[in-house]
This record gives C-alpha cells, structure tokens and sequence, in this order.
C-alpha cells in the first residue's frame, strides 16, 4: 500500500478541515513548499493535493503552487479540486502533475470522466466523497443522489483505474478510517482504492493493509504528531513497523 500525505490549500496555505466544513479551515503548517519536501525526506514518494478554493470556485486558483510544488518536491502529486474540463486536466498534466482527480465533474459530466481516461488513461482518477453513504459535491457543499458504491461502479464501467473514496465524517477526526465501507467498496469494483479520512495512527494503517487497499491518504495525523511518516512509510512497504519508534513524531504543523 503506497502512503499519501496530503496538503489542502486555502488561500495559498497550508490548513486542514474537520468534517469538510470550510469555516473550520485553519493552517497547520508554515511554508507549503517546505513542508512537501519535508514529506519527501520522510520518505514518501507521492503527495495529495487539493485546491479547496478551486473547489468551490469551480476552476484552478492555486494551480500555481501547485506547480512550484510539483517542481521542488520531487514527490509524485496527485491533484484535485476544481477540475471540471479537459483544458484544466491538459493544464496539470502537461505541467508534470502526475494523476489528477476528478470529483463533482464525474458527477455532473460523466461524459467528460470518459473522454478523459480514454485520453490519459489511469492519469485520470476520480474521488468520491460521501457523507452517511450519500455522494457529495461541489467541495463537499451539496450532496448529490447517489450513494457511493453506485458511483463507484459508474466509474468503473467509464474506466477509471483510480477512486480516492472520503467518509467526509471522518475527515479531519483523528477518528479511524471507515473500514466498513471501504471494504465494501473493495469488493464491489475493481479499481484502485485509496482512502481518506480518519487515519489517526500506526494501526489505523496495519487496518487499513489489512484491506489490501491500493493506498491512503493522511494529513491532521502527520500535522498533530499522531503519525510518524518515515514509520508508515516503512510499514506500507514492508508490513511491520518501521525501526524509529523510539523517535520522537514529527509534527509539521510548527
């Protein structure tokens, strides 16, 4: 299982949600730039990205950085927010960004979910975000009808390869991840299944391998000290524990 930390961008800083809210948006870490290549130092070799504003603004508004990070990290980014046309996926990818996500346009414009796969392939992956089972949409502001395994198997006949798939009651808990759905999403489709939402330590992570998921995602874990990255980062490669537990977790929030 590969391990993403993640970054959320708000207003060109780094901050973290509880429970997809926005007005409970606040930093948890100084320069964005810095703390991805501390990531990378940690060992990870992808990061997960999202826009929030560009969420809710239906378009990019911090592609920018997003590039100046893609350019200094040397991790793998997997990018979403915003993402609603094949001139913004073209924009990313061509840039060097090396998946991006497709999340309310996969649910407002199927069609464009096909096109873009049948044009990149499993560079193309799309996040489905749910709350009670129900999808959510538009930076997780409106919920759409249509419960996540549905969704998920659309996707699957559209071709998609890669689903990052959010209990948005988890996100920003500290509160374990949703192993019931997620391993009823495992078993319901055949795409790569990556998880967010709740990760709040080492064994979180052994649950979640556990479910020989693709990957998961990880972020207040990391900024709170909870999670020690080098330490998941070697679990997720071998299976056991790393061999720093006598040091002390870094937190990236300081």
């Amino acid at each position: 299982m590969i391990l993403l930390p993640a970054i959320d961008l708000k207003d060109g800083e780094c901050v973290r949600l509880f429970q997809g809210d926005y007005s409970t948006a606040h930093r948890v870490a100084g320069d964005v730039l810095e703390t991805a290549r501390s990531f990378r130092s940690a060992g990870a070799e992808w990061l997960h990205v999202v826009d929030l504003d560009g969420a809710k603004a239906a378009k990019p508004v911090n592609a920018d950085l997003m590039f100046q990070i893609q350019k200094t990290s040397e991790l793998q980014l997997e990018v979403g927010g915003g993402i609603r046309n094949m001139e913004t996926v073209d924009d990313y990818l061509n840039h060097g960004v090396s998946r991006v996500i497709l999340g309310t346009a996969a649910i407002t414009n199927p069609e464009f979910v096909v096109a873009a796969v049948e044009k990149y392939g499993d560079r193309i992956a799309v996040g489905i975000d749910a709350r009670d089972g129900v999808v959510a949409q538009k930076g997780w502001t409106q919920t759409a009808l249509i419960d996540y395994i549905s969704m998920a198997k659309h996707m699957e006949a559209a071709g998609v390869k890669y689903i990052i798939f959010t209990d948005i009651s988890k996100d920003g808990t500290l509160a374990g991840p949703n192993l019931t759905m997620l391993k009823r999403l495992q078993n319901s489709v055949s795409c790569n299944i990556i998880a967010s939402g709740g990760v709040s330590g080492l064994q979180d992570i052994a649950d979640l391998c556990n479910l020989h998921l693709y990957g998961t995602i990880c972020g207040k874990s990391l900024y709170a000290g909870a999670l020690d990255l080098k330490e998941a980062v070697a679990y997720c490669k071998k299976g056991e524990p790393g061999t720093n537990e006598s040091e002390p977790k870094q937190s990236y929030g300081k």
